[in-house]
Order: structure tokens, then sequence, then C-alpha cells
């Protein structure tokens, strides 16, 4: 089989041998016709307690909770979460809420905040004309956030349309268990809680300290106001026109790797490269819409999603071989660096996994990047001041939290970083430290990480990684590594998908 993998913007096409396992992202399942008005009755006959009429008194005060459309890689112009949250607002109407009586809150966390352009995107044009309620985009420094006491040693500080308000209703999608459902009233909190929510897998609500903080969060706000939750289930992006079927379709695969216009796509510059990868037609489907609690709902549709979105496996893997596309998990995107170029990798498509790690113990992962210092400013400024850290302290340091917390206390301190993530004009001084550190389950658990194509070798080993001159050097090496004949995976993404490793 012929696999192609994106390093950067480029495009490799590789011959996968017999005994390898190839990795992919599932066929789209029989999506629902109307996603709009799927959330209607998610809203009417939740999965466990009241119905959103119930709760929320006629005439009284809602605040919508929503999270920038981030995941999954790739967007798509249209989004049915775009219809989901028309339909909300429809529905709140009709129970007796007018429009002037909600407020939208966009939770994005300690990522860069919502501009206008953004705000546009999360909302149908029809419904952003008519639209005469509140529009509040988080900010996780604002001083007047409300005190909701502690998770353990963890402050829990929230916006404050979240507690003035009759009743929220937060709407997302379930990529995974720390966005959407409880994870995006956690979007809308302080800087702490946010930093420490952590977890091994996305997906497992017991290795998951994000999770056990969301559903503290959940459980105290719910004793101030009423909380109602709905969550799509949402197929994998599908490309459509010339490669339709890709990544799950083996035809679709033949068709890129044998296709003529490779060639022309090689030879062009970075920049045209990256827009035609952005430019190709795809699609986004939902297959459910699920209404109770948030956490409830929210786990309801996770699993719903693994029978027919997760990759199986039939044993861990001894070498993952993973490509990293050109753009950044974040809206709006960029071009990644080097820190989000590993979150990508580890931080998000090898911690996607449920009931086991899909890696052995000692295994090899192999990046297929060209992992090169580059940092967009003002946008990833705070990125470059991790990085510059990192390299003061030195290799080692990359793998140890406590050799960098006093460059996180110190990042943390920055007005100059805070004023430009509370203007929107970069993420939150704490985003690379929290990137990178949901990297460490990954890399506790690995022998090594190999990058392959690196055209930065410093850059590379700042973080503890091998940097090596192509793919096949780097397969060699890993093989070499083995102390048996290895299983070799190959990740087809993005779109990134969940894994479940048979027992």
């Amino acid at each position: 089989m012929r696999v192609p993998l994106l390093s950067g913007s480029r495009l490799q096409v590789v011959e996968v041998p017999d005994d390898a396992i190839v990795l992919r992202a599932q066929p789209p399942g029989e999506a629902v016709a109307n996603a709009g008005a799927a959330v209607q009755e998610a809203l009417r006959f939740p999965l466990d307690g009241p119905s959103l009429e119930d709760l929320v008194p006629r005439g009284g005060r809602v605040t919508i909770v929503v999270e920038p459309p981030a995941l999954p890689v790739p967007s798509v112009p249209r989004d049915p979460r775009r219809a989901a949250l028309s339909a909300t607002v429809q529905e709140l109407e009709r129970i007796g809420v007018p429009l002037e009586r909600q407020t939208l809150l966009v939770a994005g966390g300690l990522a860069r905040r919502a501009g206008q352009s953004e705000l546009e995107a999360l909302v149908p044009p029809m419904l952003g004309r008519r639209f005469s309620g509140g529009v509040e985009v988080h900010d996780a420094e604002r001083p007047d956030l409300v005190d909701l006491g502690a998770e353990g040693n963890v402050p829990v500080r929230v916006n404050p349309t979240l507690v003035q308000t009759d009743a929220v209703v937060v709407l997302s999608a379930a990529e995974s268990l720390l966005h959407g459902g409880a994870a995006a009233l956690l979007a809308a909190a302080g800087p702490e809680p946010l930093r420490a929510a952590d977890a091994h897998s996305l997906l497992e609500t017991g290795a998951s300290q994000g999770w056990r903080l969301a559903i503290g969060l959940e459980r105290r706000l719910a004793e101030r106001v009423p909380l109602f939750g709905v969550t799509l289930t949402l197929n994998p992006p599908a490309v459509t026109g010339a490669f339709h079927g890709y990544p799950h379709d083996t035809r679709a695969l033949d068709r890129i790797a044998t296709s003529p216009v490779r060639l022309a796509f090689r030879l062009a510059p970075g920049f045209v490269r990256s827009r035609l990868l952005a430019s190709i037609p795809r699609e986004l489907t939902a297959t459910a819409a699920l209404g109770g609690r948030p956490s409830a709902a929210h786990v309801e549709s996770i699993l719903r999603s693994l029978d027919s979105r997760a990759a199986r496996l039939d044993g861990p893997l001894d070498v993952a071989v993973i490509g990293v596309p050109p753009t950044t998990p974040y809206l709006p995107r960029e071009r990644p660096n080097p820190v989000l170029a590993a979150y990508q990798a580890l931080g998000l498509a090898l911690r996607l996994w449920r009931d086991r790690s899909p890696l052995s113990e000692g295994a090899t992962v192999i990046l297929v990047s060209p992992f090169d210092r580059h940092f967009p400013h003002p946008t990833q400024a705070p990125y470059r001041t991790f990085f510059n850290a990192l390299r003061a302290l030195g290799t080692r340091a990359a793998h140890e939290p406590n050799s960098w917390a006093e460059a996180e206390r110190a990042a943390a301190a920055d007005s100059r970083a805070l004023e430009a993530y509370r203007r929107g004009h970069a993420v939150h001084p704490l985003l690379p430290f929290a990137d990178w550190s949901a990297c460490l389950p990954v890399l506790q658990r690995v022998g090594a990480v190999l990058v392959a194509g690196s055209r930065d070798a410093r850059a590379a080993r700042q973080f503890g990684f091998v940097p090596t001159r192509n793919l096949s050097t780097a397969l060699a090496m890993a093989r070499a590594r083995a102390d048996h004949d290895p299983r070799v995976g190959y990740f087809v993404v993005p779109p990134y998908f969940p894994v479940r490793v048979l027992p």
C-alpha cells in the first residue's frame, strides 16, 4: 500500500510493508438529515433530568456556552454546530426567552480570544443579522471572575455570565473529554484549572485530572443555576471532490499517491501548498444530538462515537509514524511552531485512546515534520518565550516540569503577554506550558521520539527528540532500537481519530 503522509505542507508518499498497520479515520456514519431539528429534539427530550422548557423560567435570562470549533482538524465552512446554535436560540424563543435575554458566551480557554471573523464563523448569517442578545468572549484574566471555591488545591473562578443568569445551556461536540460538555464550562474559567486540566487519555475518565476538575465545576455551578447540555456526535471531516473517500478508502489513497498533480504540488512554494491544502473541499456532518446534564450527554455521545469512529488495534505498537499537518489545533489556523507540532502528534493524536495505550512501553514515535522554528508574531509570541526558556535550561529540562516551574511563574506574571492575550492578539502565556505538559504522558511511556525530515536539528534536540534526515532513516533507527521485529503503525492524519486496543 502507498500511504500519503503530511510533513508540514509537503506530501510524502510512503511504501508501506505488508506487515505494517495503517490506522485511519473510519468512513462517515449515517448523518442526521437536519442537525437543527435533532438539537431541538434533544432539548425537549433529554437523556436524564427535566427538559430545557422545564428548567428555564419564562422571560428569564439564559447563557449559551459554545467553544470555538477548533476541533476536529481540519475545519470546514459548513459546520453543523452553526445549525445547532440557531436551533437552540429558536427553542429558547419558543419557550419564552426573547433574544435580548440570551447571552452567547464563547469559551476559548487559554487560546487566543476570538475576533470578529471567528465570531461570524460561529453563527449562521441569518441568526447573526437578527440576534440582539449579548456576546461575551471569555477572558481568563478578567478581574471579576466569580469564585466558586476550590477543587483540591486548584482555585475555581468562572466567567460572571455563568452565574448571573437564570439558566446555562452548553452546546458542544464530542471530540474528547477535555473538549466540550462539562469541559466547555472549564474553558470559561480562570487560568488555574485550565492549566491543571491534564490527562493521560482524552477518552478515559479515570485517567483525566481535567475531567475531574470539569465535573467538580459542573457540580458547583449546578448548585447556583440550572444547567443543560447538548452534545453533537460528529462524523470525521470527509474530503469531497477529486479525492473523495480520503482517508478511509484505499482507492482514495491510491489516487493521491499516483496523481500527476503531486509533482506540481511538490514544486510549489510553501505558502501555495498550504493554501491548496486548506482549499480542499470537505464536509462535516452530525450523526446524533444528545441532551441532559452537560457531562452525561457528553460522555454518552463520546461512547456512541467510539463504536463508529474508532480504529481498532489487536495489540500495542512498537513504532508509531505520524505526519504533522501545516496547521495549528487552534483558531485562527496558522503555521505550527515546534511546540504545536509536538502537541498535535503527542498531546492530541496519541492521547485519543480508550481501554489502553496504543503504544507499548518503550516504543518509538516518528514525527514526520520539518519541525522548524517559526513563531508568527504576535499570535505565537508566548511559544517563543517558552522555547527560549527551555533553551536556557538545557535539553534534560524539557521532560522535567519542576525545571521550568520558575519560567512558568514568570510567564504567568508577564503583564505585556497578558495584555496581548486580553486584546485578542496572542494566546495566553500559560498555553505553551499546558500544550507541552499534554505531551509528557506519551513521552514518559515511549523510549524515543524521532523527527523525520527535521530542518532544525537543534530545535528537535532541545525537546529531547532525535532529528533524522528522512523517514527511511528514522524507520531504520526505530527497528535497530527494538529487540524484536517491531509492530509498525502509520497514522493517516488529519483528521484525528480515537483508537481502541483490543485485549
